[in-house]
């Protein structure tokens, strides 16, 4: 069986070594096509890919075919996703300062001044004139003033305001994670409670429904996820 030497990338002699030898540094790249060697009897140097039994193994190796499949879609930029979030998070965290502040002043109020029945009974006559006899006069039902009753009693009051406060806050904090690019989950959160009628006073005032399609519709756009830590 024919061995070789061979000049390695260092320009020293390596040898003699056997055809197998010669296949394995090969496949571990020590070697390529353009490594110069020799057979133990010849006196001229060759390019390892003009000897024959090594043709096979030193052939180029083709280029990857083209790919079938459309690149992926690149992330979008962090900058642009900033810029897409900043107007519904700036608008969800007015939504939200604004709901905690009537929040803590109806706790206060519920506090130091609570509504008797009478006063709460002509609130609700003077919010409901617009809609007509039938409906001032559903007021006068024993079930509705009893309802009015339970509802205008502070220790009953105190604690839906509270629980008020405490979502309103969740709002305005998923908000500034939203204008931040952090807690993806939390904006999406924030963005949806602000939306459910009476959850906040704000959304009793019809400013949440708008505003809260608003930013979930910027935070299902694609690429705007991925930038999110």
């Amino acid at each position: 069986m024919a061995n070789y030497t061979i000049i390695g990338g260092d320009k020293k002699e390596y040898g003699p070594v056997s055809a197998a030898e010669v296949r394995q540094w090969l496949a571990e790249g020590r070697l390529d096509r353009n490594s110069l060697m020799r057979q133990e009897n010849d006196t001229e140097w060759r390019p390892l890919s003009t000897f024959l039994e090594f043709a096979p193994a030193a052939a180029p190796q083709p280029p990857n075919p083209p790919s079938l499949y459309a690149p992926a879609r690149p992330g979008m930029a962090p900058e642009a996703a900033a810029a897409a979030v900043k107007g519904p998070a700036i608008a969800l965290i007015v939504i939200g300062a604004l709901s905690v502040l009537l929040a803590l002043w109806s706790t206060a109020d519920d506090l130091f001044f609570p509504a008797s029945l009478e006063q709460t009974m002509a609130t609700m006559s003077s919010l409901l004139q617009s809609f007509g006899p039938d409906v001032q006069k559903s007021l006068s039902n024993p079930q509705t003033q009893s309802m009015l009753q339970i509802s205008s009693n502070p220790w009953v009051k105190i604690p839906l305001d509270i629980l008020t406060l405490g979502l309103s806050v969740i709002i305005l904090m998923g908000a500034t994670r939203m204008l931040a690019l952090r807690s993806y989950e939390f904006a999406f959160v924030a963005a949806i409670m602000v939306m459910i009628p009476c959850v906040t006073p704000s959304c009793c005032c019809l400013l949440g429904l708008p505003f809260g399609i608003w930013a979930l519709m910027v935070l299902r756009k694609p690429g705007i996820r991925g930038c999110f830590h």
